[in-house]
């Protein structure tokens, strides 16, 4: 038996069908596309709720030293493990998570995210405030890795370090609106209270994110293996060794910045929010001038941001005596916080195919430098050179992080010194 094919006619008054039975001309409406501008908004919340407990737990050590019952030194082993935990959590999230879509992943770790820092707020002891801050920085590194890829592939690649600098936004603007809140509602009502902020800000973040991101389902041949190679780079290394000492001499000074101002500025606890609050304008205007360099000079945009960090660290013991002489140090220190978008983009170079570990990776090493900085500062204080000495030792871990950007200069490739073609 043969098959006899019909001619096909067209009913009068209608367009002829197509295949797929569409009208043959007819506009196709394409399926819409994430807004990029909700989906940075939605992962700059998660930088702000970020941003808010991170540096508002430094601020609030005066708080909670006493009422745990612990000296301030010891209080600051509350920062480090926290540091500790995204140093742990960063790499290996993201190299268990490989398989995972990137909307699915930041929703869990802000999930997560909430839950540490709402036991924070809970914690009953010294040694369980340990433990939920360790917790609470497990999803740090990895949301803001992912986060950041999320970022740069809405935009073309010359404009990926000002798409990653909005996500850091919501950081630095912590620093301005959020950590002054935060140190304020521990001053009025108690240092718990400013975790359970914290944790109400993750959980809203969630729920935005879930709403606006894309799915970004993860690349064909994804596995904890390929992520691993990231790893086998030199110049991942260089650029997260430079992060991490580079960056520590920020901390340094930021984690005794509240002592300092009540025991050598002599300065009253409601002077901590404004000067907090000039740091953290100091991180969003570098934030947004070095993204704009990086996206035209990537690794000399990273060099000169290193010396501009040494150079405002030299002016810190001098400016201690006064506030008027101690907010703009404050602020142009802060302005060195830029470094984090330039290293975020120049990862994105080096790693090839292991991006999100890279990526991740990143902050990691910022909190080696949140650990290392803290941890330098009080060895100093312990041998008796004084608070404002923490911005000598500032000043050299910002020309240790400059020594090792040049070994990684001199080591090329320089792919990242100017938008290469291909894609993150």
């Amino acid at each position: 038996m043969s098959l006899v094919e019909f001619p096909r006619v067209d009913l009068p008054g209608t367009a002829p069908l197509d295949a797929g039975g569409a009208a043959e001309g007819a506009p196709v409406t394409p399926a819409p596309g994430p807004n990029p501008t909700l989906v940075l908004v939605a992962l700059a919340t998660g930088g702000f709720a970020i941003g808010t407990t991170e540096f508002a737990a430094m601020s609030l050590l005066p708080a909670f030293a006493p009422d745990l019952g612990i000296d301030a030194a010891t209080a600051g082993h509350v920062i480090s493990a926290y540091a500790l935990g995204v140093v742990v959590g960063a790499p290996v999230i993201a190299v268990l998570a490989a398989r995972i879509a990137r909307r699915t992943l930041l929703v869990t770790l802000m999930v997560l995210f909430a839950l540490g820092n709402g036991l924070s707020a809970l914690a009953p002891s010294y040694p369980w405030l340990l433990a939920f801050r360790f917790l609470a920085g497990l999803p740090h590194g990895a949301y803001f890795g992912v986060a950041a890829l999320v970022a740069a592939s809405l935009v073309p690649r010359e404009r990926r370090s000002q798409a990653v600098s909005r996500v850091i936004a919501g950081l630095t603007v912590a620093t301005v609106v959020g950590v002054p809140l935060a140190n304020g509602i521990g001053q009025l009502v108690g240092w718990r209270w400013s975790f359970g902020l914290v944790a109400l800000l993750a959980s809203g973040t969630a729920i935005l994110v879930r709403i606006q991101a894309p799915l970004g389902e993860p690349a064909r041949g994804a596995s904890a293996l390929r992520e691993l190679g990231a790893l086998r780079r030199g110049q991942v290394w260089l650029t997260l060794a430079t992060g991490a000492i580079g960056f520590g001499g920020l901390f340094s000074v930021y984690t005794y910045l509240a002592s300092t101002m009540l025991e050598v500025t002599h300065a009253s606890p409601g002077a901590i929010p404004p000067v907090l609050a000039l740091f953290g304008l100091g991180l969003t205007v570098g934030n947004l001038v070095c993204a704009w360099a990086a996206d035209r000079a990537l690794m000399p945009a990273a060099g000169a941001t290193l010396v501009w960090s040494a150079c405002a660290l030299a002016l810190y013991p001098f400016a201690t005596g006064s506030l008027w002489t101690l907010g703009p140090v404050v602020f142009l220190i802060g302005c060195g916080g830029g470094l984090a978008t330039i290293l975020q983009t120049r990862l994105m170079d080096v790693a090839e195919d292991a991006q999100t570990l890279a990526a991740a990776l990143n902050h990691s090493a910022f909190n080696v430098a949140n650990a290392l900085g803290p941890w330098l500062a009080g060895l100093a204080l312990t041998a008796g050179f004084g608070l404002p000495a923490t911005g000598w030792v500032g000043v050299a871990l910002a020309l240790g992080g400059l020594a090792t950007w040049a070994a990684s200069v001199l080591a090329g490739p320089r792919g990242g010194d100017r938008a290469a073609p291909a894609g993150p």
